[in-house]
């Protein structure tokens, strides 16, 4: 995969999160908090994504923690919300590996081409 390829699976993996949560958490007490905890972080991670910040991926891998957390929680407490959990953990993961490619493809092959 190359770098413009992870780039594009991670803003899809973004948004995707945030529709996630958006479907989530709609309709409950705390939709505001909601909004401003789970559904902004990934839509502000996916604008600097698509305008080519580089700390952007860094702080989506980052993010991605917090939401994987989060996912293998509600799984484990809320087994009827598994699905939403479940889809929030393989998000998660897919936004850590497409923000870490690039950096693993660079220090791999840098690694190769002293050899």
């Amino acid at each position: 995969m190359r770098t413009g390829a992870s780039r594009i699976v991670l803003a899809g993996a973004l948004a995707a999160i945030a529709l996630l949560y958006l479907a989530w958490h709609w309709g409950g007490a705390h939709f505001g908090a909601a909004l401003l905890v789970f559904v902004l972080p990934p839509l502000l991670l996916l604008a600097g994504v698509l305008r080519g910040a580089r700390s952007a991926a860094l702080w989506s891998g980052i993010a991605a923690l917090f939401w994987f957390s989060h996912g293998v929680m509600y799984a484990w407490t809320h087994p009827e919300q598994g699905l939403y959990a479940w889809a929030g953990i393989a998000l998660s993961l897919t936004v850590v590996f497409s923000a870490s490619l690039p950096g693993m493809r660079a220090r791999f092959a840098r690694r190769r081409a002293d050899s």
